[in-house]
């Protein structure tokens, strides 16, 4: 079939504009598929980022006909003859579907995403039952992708937020019984633009190509937050 692709493009110098290209497609091809097409035979300075091309790296992350998507995993046969391709909002866009994700990795670096574990190491492992494991699964699937985040309207409008994926990552060391740095992530969660801010919108867990119970797992680190003050 044949389909028009509309991509919201951005250059230097120039301020944003839509660009039409018609491609004769097969349905179960993917946008990212396009997007290659359109780069290698029409448009070689069209800029978008994807590494693995498999939906675990999280890379090509845009807003496909209005919502967040995966480019990898997202079928054209699933969106119809006319497919509009922006990048994500509430990030600076920098070229084409290209963001700028320093706001969002600076807001991961603050929840400190490691181990944080000062004990005497024992004399092989730090060992875990299969229940504890499981206690945090969820938040292991992360991709850090950027579309829950982005996707925010709390983040919309107030850029300092955390945002959702920060606390995603921030509850997959919270609930590990191997670490003991719930206080220091606890800083930055409950701080003015921690995790309070969220307004239980779901447009995080809607939003997430890894089907995260997003705003679940928001609310566990709320409620770790307020019993751990009493």
């Amino acid at each position: 079939m044949r389909v028009e692709l509309r991509i919201l493009r951005r250059a230097p110098g120039r301020g944003p504009y839509w660009q039409a290209f018609s491609l004769e497609t097969e349905g179960r091809e993917r946008v990212l598929d396009l997007l290659l097409r359109v780069k290698a035979e029409l448009d070689g300075t069209l800029a978008f980022r994807y590494s693995c091309g498999h939906g675990v790296c999280g890379s090509d992350a845009m807003t496909i006909n209005g919502r967040n998507r995966l480019a990898c995993k997202t079928l054209v046969k699933d969106l119809g003859r006319i497919l509009t391709v922006e990048p994500l909002r509430a990030l600076p866009a920098r070229k084409d579907l290209i963001v700028d994700l320093e706001p969002f990795f600076a807001a991961y670096r603050a929840v400190k995403p490691y181990l944080i574990n000062d004990e005497p190491p024992p004399e092989r492992e730090r060992l875990q039952s299969p229940e504890e494991r499981a206690r945090y699964e969820e938040a292991t699937r992360c991709i850090l992708c950027a579309a829950c985040t982005s996707s925010c309207p709390v983040y919309w409008v107030n850029g300092h937020y955390i945002g959702p994926a920060a606390i995603v990552q921030a509850h997959r060391f919270l609930f590990d019984s191997r670490d003991r740095g719930k206080r220091e992530r606890f800083k930055a969660l409950g701080s003015g633009s921690g995790v309070w801010r969220c307004r239980t919108a779901y447009n995080c867990t809607e939003a997430c190509p890894r089907d995260i119970p997003v705003t679940q797992l928001i609310e566990e680190v709320k409620r770790a937050i307020l019993f751990d003050r009493f």
